[in-house]
C-alpha cells in the first residue's frame, strides 16, 4: 500500500492541488507573489483596488493649448486692402468703392509656411509667423505695410492646415490626418468623424492615445462622452484604435481553457459559470484560485524583478464550499488576461491509480471469462 501511495505522485494531473498552490514556497520566493483569502466584503473591496491599472486613464493626458496657430507647411490665403492708388493697384486688384474712397484688393493664395516658420510677400518681405494666430499675422502685415500703403488692411486665413491636425488609425472605417477647429473636438468626435469601429464590439476595443511622446491605453467602452477621458484633442494627438478582445484562462479541473469577456463588467462568479464550473468528479470547490498581475499605465503586466519594491503578483483563493462566497463572486471582478485556476481535489490522485490498475487488469479479466463462456 505505501508503495501505490507513493505512486500518485506521478500520475499526470492537470494542475496542483490546494496545498501544493498554498504552500508552494519555492514560487513565492522567485515570483514574490501574495496569496490573499476571498472570505469578506472588504476583501473584495481590496482586491478591485488592486487591480485598478496603475493610473491607466487617459485623463491624466489631458492638457491645455491652443488649435488655431500657424506652423510649417500650413498654406495661408493672403488679401491685402488699400485705399486709392496702393503697391497692389493693377489690372488684377478688385476695387472696392465706397465714400471715403476706393479701396484695392489683391489676393496672394497658396501662400506656404516654410520650414523655418517664415512666409515671404511682395513689398512686405519675410515675416516669421509660426506660432502666431491668422489675426496676428494680419496685424504683422499691415505694420509691416504702414508708410508703404494708405489705410492698409489685411485678411489672412489658413486655406489648408497641417500643423493643427490629428492621426486617427487603426480599427477605424476611414482612417487618417483631421484637422482641428476652435470648435474643440473631443476623443470620442475624432473617432466617429473617422466613421467609427463598423460592426466591432466596443467591449473589445482599446484606444491607445499618444500625446507629447506618452501613451496610455484604454478601453473604448469605459469612455464616457464629455468626460475626463474623452479628452480635448490637440495639435499632434495621435489616436489609435485596437482590436484586443478581453479573455481570462482556464485551468484545472475544468473543460474549458479560454473564454472571452462578453461585457467588462464580468464577475468571478459569471467565470466560473461559463467554464462550467468546478468539476464534479475531479475539482476542490474549496480552492478555487484567481491568479494576477498588477496592470501598468498601458495595460501591460507589471512583472516585478528581485528586489522590485513594486506592486507583486496576487492569487486570490476562494472557497465555493462555503455560501457566503457565493455572494462574494458576484462582487469579485474578473480583469483582462486572469487566469482562472480550479483545484484538483487531493483524493482525486489514488482513485486515478486505481482507474489505471482498472485499465490494466480489466482485458484479462473479460478475456478470462470469454474462455470460460466458450470451451
Amino acid at each position: 500500500m505505501p508503495a501505490l501511495l507513493s505512486a500518485c505522485s506521478t500520475l499526470p494531473s492537470s494542475g496542483p492541488t490546494r496545498g501544493e498552490v498554498v504552500h508552494d514556497r519555492e514560487g513565492q520566493k522567485i515570483m514574490g507573489f501574495q496569496i490573499v483569502e476571498i472570505s469578506t466584503p472588504a476583501s473584495v473591496a481590496v482586491a478591485a483596488a488592486a487591480a485598478a491599472p496603475q493610473g491607466a486613464t487617459l485623463r491624466q493626458l489631458a492638457a491645455e493649448g491652443n488649435v488655431d496657430l500657424i506652423g510649417p507647411g500650413d498654406i495661408l490665403s493672403v488679401n491685402i486692402f488699400e485705399v486709392g492708388a496702393g503697391l497692389f493697384s493693377g489690372g488684377g486688384a478688385t476695387s472696392l468703392g465706397n465714400d471715403m474712397g476706393t479701396a484695392e484688393s489683391a489676393g496672394v493664395n497658396g501662400v506656404v509656411v516654410d520650414r523655418d516658420g517664415a512666409i515671404t510677400l511682395p513689398y512686405v518681405g519675410r515675416l516669421i509667423v509660426a506660432g502666431h494666430t491668422a489675426t496676428e499675422v494680419q496685424a504683422m502685415i499691415q505694420r509691416a505695410m504702414r508708410g508703404m500703403s494708405q489705410s492698409p488692411q489685411a485678411l489672412v486665413a489658413v486655406r489648408q492646415n497641417v500643423t493643427n491636425t490629428v492621426l486617427v488609425l487603426g480599427v477605424v472605417s476611414r482612417p487618417g490626418r483631421q484637422s482641428l477647429t476652435l470648435n474643440r473636438s473631443r476623443l470620442l468626435d475624432a473617432i466617429a468623424d473617422a466613421g467609427g469601429t463598423g460592426l466591432q464590439r466596443q467591449e473589445d476595443m482599446i484606444v491607445r492615445f499618444t500625446r507629447g511622446g506618452r501613451s496610455i491605453e484604454q478601453l473604448l467602452s469605459l469612455i464616457n462622452t464629455g468626460s475626463p477621458d474623452d479628452l480635448v484633442l490637440l495639435p499632434g494627438d495621435r489616436i489609435q484604435v485596437i482590436r484586443r478582445p478581453q479573455t481570462y484562462t482556464v485551468f484545472g479541473a475544468t473543460k474549458v481553457s479560454q473564454v472571452n469577456f462578453d461585457n467588462p463588467a464580468l464577475t468571478l462568479a459569471e467565470a466560473m459559470a461559463r467554464a462550467g464550473g468546478p468539476a464534479d468528479d475531479r475539482a476542490d470547490p474549496s480552492a478555487v484560485f484567481v491568479f494576477r498581475y498588477a496592470r501598468a499605465e498601458d495595460g501591460t503586466p507589471v512583472v516585478p524583478k528581485p528586489g522590485d519594491a513594486g506592486t507583486p503578483p496576487t492569487i486570490y483563493r476562494i472557497d465555493m464550499m462555503r455560501p457566503a462566497s457565493y455572494f462574494l463572486a458576484q462582487n469579485f471582478m474578473m480583469r483582462d488576461k486572469d487566469v482562472l485556476y480550479m483545484a484538483n481535489a487531493a483524493a482525486n490522485r489514488p482513485s486515478k491509480l486505481v482507474n489505471i490498475v482498472n485499465q490494466l487488469f480489466s482485458p484479462l479479466v473479460t478475456a478470462k471469462i470469454l474462455l470460460d463462456n466458450n470451451p
